[in-house]
């Protein structure tokens, strides 16, 4: 298993999607939309990871049954 070169990197978007939160639920009024960039950048971080990650399995996998398929012929 690979070893992630620099945890605080890993943990980056969620804490930027809780600071977001933070800032929006302390702000009042149209102060609050300040905090949305923040939110929505550290959403499609954690969006994009998670699809990143999904698509890496999947060809993984596929990889996997064709080496698999090729040694039972």
């Amino acid at each position: 298993m690979k070893r992630l070169g620099n945890p605080l990197v890993s943990i980056a978007a969620p804490l930027l999607v809780l600071l977001a939160i933070g800032g929006f639920s302390h702000r009042q009024g149209r102060d609050r939309i300040q905090a949305l960039p923040a939110l929505i950048v550290g959403t499609g971080l954690v969006l994009t990871g998670t699809v990143r990650r999904f698509r890496r399995r999947r060809m993984l996998l596929s990889e996997i049954k064709k080496k698999f398929e090729d040694q039972n012929y």
